[in-house]
């Protein structure tokens, strides 16, 4: 039988329940343990597709086009264990479900209601994890307890452990130690009241990890220990890390967090601990070598978390060069205003990512232009790459006025236009060309050089693609087709053969990228920047001007 882990969170949200999973899930798999993991959230929403990215965040999309929580991305990057649909649950799946086998009779004209039916529903899709060869199932639960929208999820969690044996589950709270800083002191009372809000439901954690930004005296963590009924040695401190998010398993290994988990769990660890490589991550992440400034413009650049992977992608090809990436996000709607040559002096590199609607989309083929005329190193994601087509039908193969018939139905050049699958589709949720398909790279391109092999699979969330009707006069002017579907129907990446690095994809590269592995594109995009960084100073010093390093 599977072991299972929940682990919830209390006090405030965002305390990062998603990098506690995914720690520790990491740190039982490096030590022989086979795991999968899951999320389940509590809002209504079938799945994030169509949620705002200020709300929720990116929806990261799955190799089976699932459109998920952003913490599966976490998942991906610390561990090696396989994800898909069954990965990630809402209350609306939920729901829906449960309302779908009640319209078809499955429960034989019984009054349908939250217990059993809910949570049985919620057990069922935790029990779908713990196939044959699997260990141990992590599952974290969404939200803080406490919340009205989360209480079918305690309750189910509290009845699996009653099902499957309370020895063969254990609970893992995450809490908050906040400092106050008028009294000059950490204060407890917080995890007492969020655990005792547990204990209410009928669950006693089994260990606590306490989120602080300082260190937490002996005192407390025995204070903490006695009053929330746990173990000293179950009382983890979780103190904010001062560089990458990449530093929490690192802490967990220190203080074999895997070892507490697997005595309490009668589990077995099949191999010691191999986490150098870990290491290594941290301490290019903390003493770069170099430094490289990438501008980025998007749509929603104020929530850092609605572009969480490509941020994360960045940062895993800055590692590869020894480099810290900065990164300058600039609102595309602002740099339609104030223009690319303002907003973009300085930068080393230029990326375009993903979004949807018309809005800011002027200023994103304005960046393109820039990048495309002052040789800037250019990498373009999905609408990145619909953009760049569009910016170059305009000012290189002279068809004015063309665009996206998303953003302008009576375009007189649609260079980019709806797949035609997508013509006779209404619901918005889960109906875009979602999850992995191939890409037939040519050879003697950018792209082939960066992958090294000649078909790619790459995951892909869109509507819309390079209209067909002009890829001959678009090729005629220089724009290359570096890419395509099997088929060769669809256009999967696109770049410029003069310039120093343009490329663009229509695909979401930044969902296959890891921290020890990062994406080729997003490494070679960074390494091009930093030739270009490094090409500016050394004509900066042919002029005698003076050049800070």
């Amino acid at each position: 039988m599977a072991k299972h882990i929940f682990v919830t969170g209390g006090v405030v949200s965002s305390l990062g329940k998603g990098l506690t999973t995914a720690s520790i899930a990491m740190l039982l798999e490096r030590r022989g343990v086979s795991i999968r993991i899951q999320k389940l959230d509590p809002y209504l929403n079938v799945d994030p597709g169509t949620m705002s990215p200020y709300q929720h965040g990116e929806v990261y999309v799955l190799d089976d086009g699932a459109e998920t929580d952003l913490d599966l991305g976490h998942y991906e990057r610390f561990t090696d264990a396989p994800v898909n649909r069954d990965s990630n649950y809402t209350t609306g799946k939920i729901y829906l479900s449960v309302i779908e086998k009640e319209r078809r009779g499955d429960y034989r004209g019984k009054t349908v209601q939250v217990i059993p039916h809910v949570t049985d529903e919620i057990k069922g899709c935790i029990r779908r994890l713990a196939v044959p060869g699997v260990d141990v199932v992590l599952t974290e639960i969404g939200g803080t307890v406490g919340d009205i929208e989360g209480m079918p999820y305690y309750e189910a969690i509290r009845q699996f452990a009653l099902d499957a044996g309370r020895h063969n589950c254990l609970f893992v709270h995450l809490t908050l130690v906040p400092y106050l800083k008028a009294a000059g002191e950490l204060k407890t009372k917080p995890t007492q009241h969020s655990v005792q809000e547990l204990r209410k439901i009928g669950i006693q954690p089994d260990v606590l990890v306490c989120r602080t930004e300082r260190e937490i005296p002996e005192g407390d963590c025995e204070k903490i220990a006695q009053f929330c009924n746990v173990e000293r040695r179950a009382v983890i401190e979780e103190k904010d890390k001062e560089v990458s998010v990449y530093e929490v398993p690192l802490g967990f290994a220190d203080r074999k967090v895997e070892e507490l988990i697997a005595d309490k769990l009668g589990l077995a660890l099949p191999k010691p601990l191999q986490i150098d490589d870990w290491r290594r991550l941290v301490d290019r992440l903390k003493n770069p070598a170099h430094e490289v400034t990438v501008g980025f413009v998007g749509k929603y650049v104020k929530h850092r978390d609605a572009y969480k992977s490509v941020y994360e992608a960045l940062d895993h090809a800055g590692v590869h060069h020894h480099a810290r990436v900065r990164v300058v996000r600039i609102d595309s709607e602002k740099l339609a205003v104030e223009g690319a040559e303002k907003l973009l002096a300085g930068v080393d590199g230029l990326l375009v990512p993903g979004g949807f609607d018309r809005r800011g989309v002027e200023g994103k083929i304005d960046a393109v232009r820039f990048a495309r005329e002052t040789g800037l190193p250019f990498f373009g994601i999905c609408l990145g790459l619909q953009c760049a087509t569009i910016e170059f039908a305009r000012n290189v193969a002279g068809l004015a006025g063309a665009n996206s018939t998303e953003f302008d139905m009576e375009t007189p050049h649609p260079v980019v236009c709806l797949l035609e699958e997508q013509q006779a589709v209404t619901d918005l949720g889960g109906t875009q060309r979602l999850g992995a398909s191939p890409c037939h790279l040519l050879p003697g391109t950018k792209a082939r050089q960066a992958y090294g092999v000649d078909v790619v699979s790459e995951r892909h969330r869109h509507r819309y693609e390079v209209n067909n009707h002009y890829r001959e006069r678009l090729a005629a002017r220089g724009l290359v087709v570096s890419g395509t579907s099997p088929d060769g129907n669809l256009v999967e990446a696109v770049e410029l053969p003069g310039h120093p690095w343009f490329v663009a994809v229509q695909c979401h590269p930044e969902f296959r990228s890891k921290p020890t592995q990062p994406h080729p594109l997003f490494r070679d995009f960074v390494g091009a920047s930093l030739r270009c960084r490094r090409e500016r100073k050394d004509e900066a010093r042919g002029r005698g001007e003076r050049v800070t390093v």
